[in-house]
């Protein structure tokens, strides 16, 4: 039976390092500039790599503005005028608190510190004691006492990871928006900052899509694109980067409606990831113990990673600030006029500035919780009677839909023809389907390579091919051979890797 890695606390690191070493062996995610010893927390996608995360992409894309009626795109620059994040708050108040051990000289996000205790109390079954050191963490950083988030640290005896000193600095504060020179020719001029969110691409063009589009309440704008934090603390691989890509939705609702639409995109949301093969028991809402000044409600969907449950995408009910501010700065009206009878005066509702629900989802973090999952380890039967042997296999178990090679064919042998119809197969399927053809090494080691970057399909053409245009399909899961028409091909393949499968669960 295939099974992912176990996450028990003592496997944990070798599992997540197995996943690092299969992510760059097999063409999925490069070290950035590895050859100059890398740079820390900025990753490259490999030829694998980018076709997964795109197809990823794409489903979510597709999800969202295809099968909704009221969900517009919109792909807004990364530069943006600096008052927006005046506007935002991100100028004034995006920082994590971060501590120095004074023993290692390594810095760290005091909140995560103290996030990784309370999972090690809920992993050694005392859920209660971590719930009540994460809300007592909240508390702590909603007052913004962060001499008391550093008791916190020292009450709960918390070590340094490298070194096991306790030897902290004080807690303090850290700007995380990276910031560059606005103008060529005036040194003068206020700086420019690399996005940290996509959002506020979306929120300063509401009236622009929202006039063009001629939409109506309620609405949404999605978008996927870069986005820029100075991370002090990335690790986990391309878990926390500081160069990373989101996918926003920002749905814009008549006040008053906003928290039945919060409950409609939660469960959506989660939906979405069970849809691409999830498993519904690896998966967890977690309410926001710290609520921003502006949220009404905040939840994350977390994904038990190799590390833990971790946040893939949150949804946060984000009333009318950021509108309103944006509106206040700017002196430029946000408001829509809704021309809908209010039942209880029976006149319109008129103008207002509407409020906000939002999905993100991390394009990177969905990746690699779909990298993990898909990684399946799993003992398997040979052969026949004294021949018989065991052996283990290693294999990328993703749905076909979003799988970066559809299918891989085989000549069996390099003569005969067979190279010649493997040619012949490939450029009539290429039109619709990413295909391989591979023709060196025995078929055993060719269906291994196949396996091993989730390749749902390996396509046989042998003698028979010859005689009968038929072939040899061999599922990756099942590892069953179907004979098959090469007519029959192209219907078999695209009703598997089809988006459709995943659009009728959700």
């Amino acid at each position: 039976m295939s099974k992912p890695a176990t996450t028990s606390p003592s496997a944990e690191n070798t599992q997540l390092k197995d996943i690092v070493a299969h992510a760059k062996e097999y063409g999925f995610v490069f070290q950035s500039s590895e050859i100059y010893d890398g740079l820390a927390a900025v990753y490259d996608y490999g030829p694998n790599g980018v076709e997964l995360k795109n197809n990823l992409k794409r489903l979510w894309w597709e999800a969202m503005t295809q099968l909704h009626g009221n969900v517009v795109g919109i792909d807004a620059a990364i530069f943006m005028e600096p008052r927006t994040w005046e506007a935002s708050g991100h100028v004034a108040g995006f920082n994590d608190p971060l501590i120095d051990n004074l023993d290692s000289k390594k810095r760290y996000r005091a909140d995560v510190l103290i996030e990784e205790k309370a999972a090690e109390y809920e992993k050694a079954g005392d859920p209660a004691r971590g719930a009540a050191l994460t809300a007592e963490l909240g508390r702590l950083l909603t007052e913004n006492d962060l001499a008391g988030v550093k008791q916190l640290i020292l009450d709960e005896k918390i070590t340094d990871p490298l070194s096991g000193s306790s030897k902290w600095t004080d807690v303090r504060q850290f700007n995380l928006m990276f910031s560059t020179q606005g103008s060529a020719v005036d040194s003068d001029a206020p700086p420019v900052y690399l996005r940290p969110e996509t959002a506020q691409g979306i929120f300063v063009n509401f009236l622009n899509v929202q006039k063009s589009a001629r939409m109506k309440i309620p609405f949404g704008i999605a978008q996927i694109g870069k986005a820029f934090r100075n991370e002090i603390v990335a690790r986990q691989f391309i878990f926390r980067m500081r160069e990373f890509e989101q996918m926003e939705m920002q749905f814009f609702v008549r006040p008053g409606t906003e928290g039945e639409w919060y409950d409609n995109w939660k469960a959506a949301r989660r939906r979405f990831h069970e849809a691409i093969g999830l498993p519904a028991e690896k998966l967890r809402f977690h309410d926001h113990d710290k609520l921003a000044h502006y949220a009404k409600a905040a939840v994350d969907i977390e994904f038990e990673f190799p590390f833990g449950f971790k946040e893939i995408e949150g949804i946060h009910s984000r009333s009318d600030f950021d509108l309103t501010q944006h509106q206040n700065l700017s002196r430029k009206k946000q408001q829509y006029f809704d021309n809908d009878l209010d039942p209880a005066t029976g006149k319109p509702y008129g103008n207002y500035v509407p409020y906000v629900v939002e999905t993100s989802v991390g394009a990177d973090r969905l990746f690699l919780a779909t990298i993990c999952q898909a990684f399946q380890e799993e003992t398997i039967t040979e052969g026949e009677g004294e021949a018989q042997t065991t052996k283990q296999r290693t294999f990328l178990k993703l749905h076909p839909a979003v799988a970066p090679i559809k299918a891989a064919i085989f000549p069996l042998v390099r003569k005969d023809g067979m190279p010649e119809k493997a040619q012949e197969i490939f450029d009539s399927l290429r039109f619709d389907f990413r295909l391989v053809i591979e023709d060196k090494d025995a078929i055993g080691k060719r269906y291994t390579r196949q396996d091993l970057i989730g390749t749902p399909f390996c396509i046989v053409v042998d003698g028979q091919t010859l005689e009968d245009d038929t072939v040899t399909v061999r599922d990756r899961d099942t590892r069953e051979q179907t004979r098959m028409p090469i007519s029959a091909l192209r219907a078999y393949i695209g009703e598997a890797v089809s988006f459709r499968r995943v659009f009728e669960k959700l």
